[in-house]
């Protein structure tokens, strides 16, 4: 019997995997805390540890899963970059789901712009307390603004029909350009200060890598225009938290929709609410009137969830079995 230790389960696992795993019939123990060195030895006896984004896994942590007999490394997620790679070397196999739902994030990305653009988050406090007023809520017309999104993968193509429909004039950066899929979605390839230039809203959709570290940072945020919206569902270390705050508070930034956070793992997914923020910075961010931000939720859809667990359980099926892994990240 192949066994699991599931680190960092929610109810809504729980629910996904245990109707994906009725095809598979592997066992899976339940573990409701976070993997990191302390937690490490609660996978004794198990081949298999199934880790998510938050998960702590440093050289230390791989170094006593091998030693414990785990085998596989299973994120349920398309990110690694909290794996240690170099750590995992050949001995022990890691698998992620590189794609569960494109259409969920980049939804999520436009429900963040619409909220922003029309605070309807603040029209809903409002008028449960009686307030009618609609003064503080002008917003503007997307049709006929020009959006920048940065990275054309299946996220960022999503968004890019999404904005379409919007009438938005759509500019990307990608690396990797395709001029075929610019031509049939209608977006226009630009350099990274073009874009900046002349976007009135922002949506980053790239992978997090050394390139892309902070990529809105100071010198990114001096070139764009003033009061532009910056939205990120990708990976919270692309924003330099504090540039960003910096610019919010002499509104060089417009406003911001951040379904990630940099500093995010202690507190994101997590129930906080008796407890006082004790990071400063989020604190911050938390103050200004002109940012909303989500707990990591863009993936969270039905559909997705589903896909999440189909292909996790897959890859660790296909694993024992021998067959291929399409999954598999490449040790470094």
């Amino acid at each position: 019997m192949i066994r699991i230790a599931f680190y960092d389960c929610k109810p809504y696992d729980r629910i996904s995997f245990n109707q994906a795993n009725k095809r598979f019939g592997l066992h899976i123990s339940w573990l409701e805390t976070h993997l990191n060195a302390d937690t490490v030895s609660l996978s004794q006896g198990h081949q298999v540890v199934c880790a998510f984004v938050n998960d702590t896994i440093d050289a230390e942590v791989i170094h006593q899963l091998k030693q414990q007999g785990v085998r596989l490394l299973a994120m349920r997620c398309a990110g690694y970059n909290n794996v240690d790679l170099h750590a995992a070397g050949t001995d022990l196999t890691v698998v992620r789901v590189p794609g569960y739902s494109p259409y969920a994030v980049a939804e999520h990305a436009a429900a963040l712009i619409l909220t922003l653009n029309r605070h309807t988050h603040k029209a809903y406090n409002r008028t449960r307390d009686g307030n009618f007023s609609i003064n503080g809520l002008l917003g503007f017309d997307l049709h006929g603004k020009v959006a920048g999104v940065i990275g054309t993968g299946q996220i960022g193509q999503c968004l890019i029909s999404i904005l379409n429909g919007f009438g938005m004039q759509v500019l990307a950066y990608d690396p990797q350009q395709n001029s075929e899929l610019a031509a049939r979605l209608g977006f226009t390839y630009t350099t990274l200060a073009e874009l900046y230039r002349q976007s009135d809203l922002i949506s980053l959709h790239c992978p997090l890598t050394p390139e892309t570290f902070h990529l809105i940072d100071n010198n990114a945020i001096a070139q764009m225009k003033a009061g532009v919206m910056i939205i990120n569902t990708g990976r919270g270390k692309l924003i330099d938290t504090k540039a960003l705050i910096t610019a919010l508070k002499a509104d060089r930034i417009g406003s911001a929709g951040l379904d990630v956070y940099e500093e995010e793992a202690d507190y994101f997914f997590e129930d906080r609410s008796l407890n006082p923020i004790t990071d400063d910075t989020l604190a911050r961010l938390l103050t200004f009137p002109n940012v909303l931000i989500t707990s990591h939720q863009g993936f969270f859809t039905r559909e997705a969830l589903h896909n999440i667990a189909e292909t996790t359980l897959q890859n660790i099926d296909d694993f024992f079995a021998g067959r291929q892994l399409t999954n598999q990240v490449c040790c470094l």
